[in-house]
């Protein structure tokens, strides 16, 4: 797809949504079954089932990425998109872009050896660096890092509390919700 058909494609959506707000709502789906060990099959929309494993320090089979890898490729791919799709519809060409990740992880806190320390189970920090290749002027892609970073979905979620919750069916007797819920 060109910088032009992107262009044509978000205003388009950019039009459906001037006239109807509510066409903005959407809600994400994901299905993700356990196959055994440490390994995860998700299941979206009608896209070949996804593995998840764990390298084998964790138990898994490494046989693809984990949880925590999939973090930093949903931030780092919705930046890439954001910057594609922010790019051209402010007219700024692009020859490339890529996004290096890196997340710190103390193991003691997943695995449940933090409590005291208050070392905690997911990632404590991530860093990414945005590389842009364009013949655009320093201050128009100046422009653009701002509008990517002030608009990329995954990194807001990422960095604004959210609201998450969760419920568990347990032996075919659904409801209980775990006292871990987040508001």
């Amino acid at each position: 797809m060109s910088q032009q058909s992107v262009k044509q494609a978000v205003q388009k959506t950019v039009a459906a949504i001037e006239k109807n707000p509510d066409a903005a709502k959407i809600i994400y789906r994901a299905e993700v079954d356990w196959e055994g060990d440490v390994k995860c099959t998700s299941r979206v929309r009608h896209f070949e089932p996804v593995t998840i494993d764990e390298p084998a320090a964790f138990g898994g089979g490494d046989a693809a990425q984990s949880p925590a890898d999939l973090i930093l490729t949903a931030l780092g791919s919705c930046q890439e998109i954001m910057y594609a799709a922010l790019a051209a519809t402010m007219d700024i060409p692009l020859d490339g872009v890529k996004v290096k990740l890196k997340g710190n992880l103390d193991l003691r806190g997943l695995l449940g050896m933090g409590k005291e320390a208050s070392i905690p189970p997911g990632f404590t920090g991530i860093q990414y660096e945005a590389i842009i290749q364009s013949p655009a002027s320093e201050e128009e892609l100046k422009r653009l890092v701002d509008a990517v970073e002030s608009q990329c979905p995954i990194l807001d979620t990422l960095t604004r509390a959210i609201p998450v919750r969760s419920s568990a069916t347990i032996n075919g007797e659904a409801g209980y919700v775990s006292s871990q819920e987040t508001v």
